[in-house]
């Protein structure tokens, strides 16, 4: 029967799930189309991962030559220097652009079928999408998600609320920003619009921010936002948002906070819009479509990546959840696993992590080794003009298992690699020490880190 379907392979979604197993699939010799109703790249690519970092890096440049003075520069006025938000938005646009067309070129070059709309399942072998009825003997999921705007606060007037979409795409600095939610969107962006100008609050229900990072870090990382001038509002339960204040309770008593603009950052919610997924059997957990570590849902031909599956909504965590539902189309044997997705934040420092923070691995392993490397005693942090930074390592006690990394320094996010190549090859602490690191360099940090778990950092008491 295989041969009576269009296609092999079946790919809802062009994000960088969708389009990353479309072309493995593709590669392998499997008959493949993706069916994307907006543009190639997801959220990731349009609304999200690049267009933010386009901007982050816009503000660490500007921030730079405000600084200018410390690097020996003179002859600018740096009280005259400002951000054109119209050329930072056509920057933005061209990078985006390009790459989306990138993503366009991948799948043409492969061969991969591309069918603009959006798709429903009508059953476990067939979707349509506009007036087109598709058949295919495999289907990959990978619709992924959209903001999230919380059920249990009420809106009430003219609110003034934005997401990170609208966000991304703001024409001119507001003059104030109420943002509801201090996880990563909420913090790069309160790292953004306070670096334009903008006077920026943070509200959290936590008594910290960024609670997947370990706590050390997060307070780090909140004290350079407040040297920005962004105020932090933790412990705060969000009741409402009425015309331009947040309405929150704090220490048992209600407090409003007034902005030109309230920024809603409290996550995103798997997207199933229309695709008639209940309808054909596909089973659910809350929002998000169930799957196994084989990326398969309970109906055995049909996968599901990404953020759409609810289980780590990062884009590199997507292509490899790809690569595995492939792989099993394929008839081999594998699995997804998450005990080693780096997750990086971009603000400067940058901040990355990977693994269990110190609180968890103590709860899980009990006894477990501790080093932590000051960035001021680096080097090439220092030559950067950044020094408030750490490394923070978590080893288990016994074996010298790597257990968590947590990074905040310049470059974090590209050094978290060699910590997850090093966990994946499940190397010890002593075979990190041992691998030689470039001088002068930030990562010269990481061996000192985990020679302060066993109290033999060379460069810092």
């Amino acid at each position: 029967m295989i041969g009576n379907y269009d296609f092999d392979v079946v790919v809802i979604g062009g994000g960088p799930g969708g389009y990353v197993a479309a072309i493995k699939a593709a590669q392998c010799g499997k008959r493949t189309a993706v069916i994307e109703k907006g543009s190639f790249g997801g959220t990731c690519l349009n609304v999200g991962c690049i267009p933010t970092k386009a901007l982050v890096k816009t503000v660490s440049v500007f921030d730079t030559i405000k600084r200018s003075q410390e690097f020996g520069i003179e002859g600018i006025d740096t009280s005259a220097v400002r951000v054109s938000m119209e050329k930072l938005q056509a920057r933005k646009q061209k990078i985006v652009k390009q790459l989306v067309g990138g993503v366009g070129a991948l799948l043409k070059g492969n061969k991969v079928a591309v069918l603009k709309g959006a798709a429903s399942f009508v059953d476990s072998h067939t979707v349509k999408t506009g007036d087109k009825t598709i058949t295919s003997e495999y289907f990959i999921i990978a619709t992924g998600s959209e903001a999230f705007m919380p059920g249990f606060i009420k809106y009430e007037g003219d609110t003034k609320i934005i997401t990170s979409t609208e966000a991304l795409d703001l024409a001119v600095v507001p003059e104030s920003m109420n943002i509801i939610g201090g996880g990563v969107i909420g913090i790069e962006f309160a790292y953004i619009f306070a670096h334009l100008g903008c006077k920026v609050t943070v509200l959290e229900l936590m008594d910290h921010i960024l609670p997947m990072v370990d706590t050390d870090v997060s307070d780090l990382a909140r004290k350079t936002l407040e040297k920005a001038g962004v105020v932090f509002e933790t412990g705060a339960r969000v009741k409402a948002v009425r015309d331009l204040s947040v309405i929150y309770e704090k220490d048992g008593r209600e407090q409003s906070l007034a902005a030109t603009l309230t920024l809603m950052a409290v996550g995103r919610v798997p997207y199933t819009k229309g695709l008639n997924v209940e309808g054909i059997g596909i089973e659910l957990n809350k929002t998000a479509i169930k799957t196994g570590p084989d990326m398969r849902t309970n109906i055995s031909n049909i996968f599901a990546i990404g953020d759409v599956n609810g289980v780590s909504m990062l884009a590199h965590t997507a292509s490899h959840e790809g690569l595995v539902a492939v792989a099993n189309i394929l008839g081999e044997s594998q699995t997804m696993s998450y005990d080693a997705v780096p997750a990086c934040i971009y603000m400067e420092p940058e901040i990355a992590s990977i693994g269990l923070t110190e609180q968890q691995a103590r709860e899980k392993y009990g006894d477990v080794k501790v080093g932590r490397f000051p960035m001021s005693a680096n080097g090439k942090s220092l030559i950067e003009g950044e020094k408030s930074g750490m490394m923070k390592v978590i080893l288990d006690a016994n074996l010298g298992e790597i257990l968590g990394v947590h990074l905040f320094a310049v470059h974090a996010t590209d050094m978290i690699a060699e910590i997850a190549v090093a966990m994946k090859l499940e190397a010890t602490a002593e075979e990190v020490i041992h691998a030689i690191h470039p001088h002068p360099t930030v990562s010269e940090a990481v061996g000192e880190a985990f020679m302060a778990a066993y109290d033999k950092a060379i460069h810092a008491l």
